[in-house]
């Protein structure tokens, strides 16, 4: 009798954790039919007031508006962006904690740091990406330059001795700056700063020739006459700028170079949910006060799946991992 009790028992065993397994799967279901029923925690990685945490927080205002919850934004800034980006990858994947990212923790910060307390790739779940914003490259008014050619010129003529400027190691100013001595094949001196301001007052100063940085905070003082842009970092000129050329029109038709502004949910999220948001958030960019203010920084409205934003970041991490390599970027 006992050999015919074990299979019963193996048979009552997996009915049990098949009934089991279909509770979990509808009680996962309900869950992301019912969501969001409590307020959802947006983690921005940066202090507040920059142009990553502005963003954020009409994101947010619009996506409470739509779900009927509380989004608010926690500031979690520190380390360059690990501390939050750790917060998020360490939280359950219910969809009640987001990460609202720029591109820096996510595609350049883990090929400069090898040791990391979050798993860029694995740690998160793409939900959308939500725009991405050039660079654009100006120098001070009494260089005797106007063009990309001119300044390539000028730094082939003086290898080494003239001093490009960025808003930190490893950020996309410095790596554009590299990219920029690859292509011309010109030697410049990186001097990196602790953010954009100071670097754009050194640049103003005489103290360093020229960078490249973000809309938001270069954009204001080439307006007011104290820089000049001489060239724009994406695949179209800039309505702020339209007598800028691009860096491919400028004879340099392999460079593309700045940020991106992405939300993503700790890995494991549930599809159902991915998908919610996501949808929520494509109807957000079609807000005005959304791409008024992204235009106002020069970002260019993405939007999109959850799979477009997934291979979008993966080449852009496989990119960013290849120039660090070949430029030799090393951060202190």
């Amino acid at each position: 009798m006992t050999h015919h009790r074990v299979p019963f028992a193996g048979k009552a065993a997996a009915l049990a954790l098949a009934s089991m397994a279909g509770a979990f799967s509808f009680s996962g279901s309900a869950a992301a039919e019912g969501y969001p029923d409590k307020p959802i925690r947006l983690v921005v990685p940066y202090a507040p007031g920059g142009s990553t945490d502005i963003t954020a927080r009409l994101i947010a205002k619009s996506l409470g508006t739509r779900f009927g919850q509380p989004v608010y934004v926690e500031n979690r800034a520190g380390a360059g962006g690990a501390i939050g980006h750790e917060v998020v990858a360490r939280s359950p994947a219910d969809g009640y904690t987001l990460l609202f990212s720029a591109a820096g923790p996510l595609t350049v910060t883990p090929h400069t740091y090898p040791k990391l307390s979050y798993e860029p790739v694995k740690g998160f779940e793409p939900i959308m990406l939500v725009a991405t914003q050039p660079l654009l490259l100006v120098v001070n008014p009494s260089m005797k330059v106007n063009t990309v050619a001119e300044l390539t010129r000028e730094a082939a003529a003086r290898q080494g001795k003239l001093n490009y400027g960025s808003f930190g190691n490893g950020s996309a100013a410095h790596l554009a700056g590299e990219s920029f001595k690859m292509q011309n094949r010109v030697n410049m001196t990186h001097v990196p700063y602790k953010g954009s301001s100071p670097a754009l007052t050194a640049l103003m100063a005489g103290e360093i020739d020229l960078m490249f940085d973000v809309f938001s905070t270069a954009a204001p003082l080439v307006q007011a006459g104290k820089l000049r842009a001489i060239a724009i970092t994406s695949q179209s000129r800039s309505p702020l700028f339209p007598d800028v050329p691009t860096m491919v029109e400028s004879g340099m038709p392999n460079f593309e170079a700045g940020t991106w502004f992405g939300v993503l949910a700790p890995a494991g999220t549930s599809r159902q949910i991915v998908d919610k948001l996501n949808e929520a958030m494509n109807a957000s960019l079609t807000e005005k006060e959304l791409r008024s203010t992204l235009a106002a920084q020069g970002a260019v409205v993405r939007g999109g799946s959850a799979a477009d934003f997934g291979a979008f970041f993966a080449d852009e991490f496989q990119k960013m991992g290849a120039l660090v390599k070949s430029a030799g970027v090393k951060v202190d």
